[in-house]
């Protein structure tokens, strides 16, 4: 009897975790992992960990904003603003993205008039 539960504990084991954790299926560990903060001069800030491959990390928005970053091959600068208007009132603002996008570091910032055109420029990775 022992023999046998040992056996069928040595099958389990060797099988790995549920759900494929082991083989890229499951959660396992994340392509990207990046913080997206942002600074406005007037003294207030925010910032979020963002995880793709799969989506997650905190970010309100994970898969919106990794969906953003493929879309663009992970440069921030390729994003397509978003067409929406914005008002012309100058409360200087910068946005910060650092971390991996899938094995490439990246130390990106951009200073904007005020949160309405980061927002606009950024879309999803800033939507916090």
């Amino acid at each position: 009897m022992i023999p046998t539960m040992i056996g069928l504990v040595a099958a389990v084991l060797a099988a790995g975790p549920p759900g494929g954790y082991g083989d890229g299926g499951g959660r396992g560990e994340p392509e990207s992992k990046l913080t997206v903060s942002y600074m406005a001069d007037a003294g207030f800030a925010s910032a979020v960990k963002l995880e793709c491959g799969p989506a997650g990390g905190g970010h309100p928005r994970a898969a919106a904003a990794c969906a953003e970053l493929t879309a663009v091959g992970g440069d921030l600068d390729k994003i397509e603003p978003a067409h929406t208007a914005c008002i012309l009132i100058y409360q200087p603002v910068t946005a910060e993205v650092t971390g991996e996008w899938r094995g490439t570091t990246v130390q990106w910032k951009h200073r904007y008039g005020n949160s309405c055109e980061m927002r606009r420029a950024l879309g999803a990775l800033v939507a916090f």
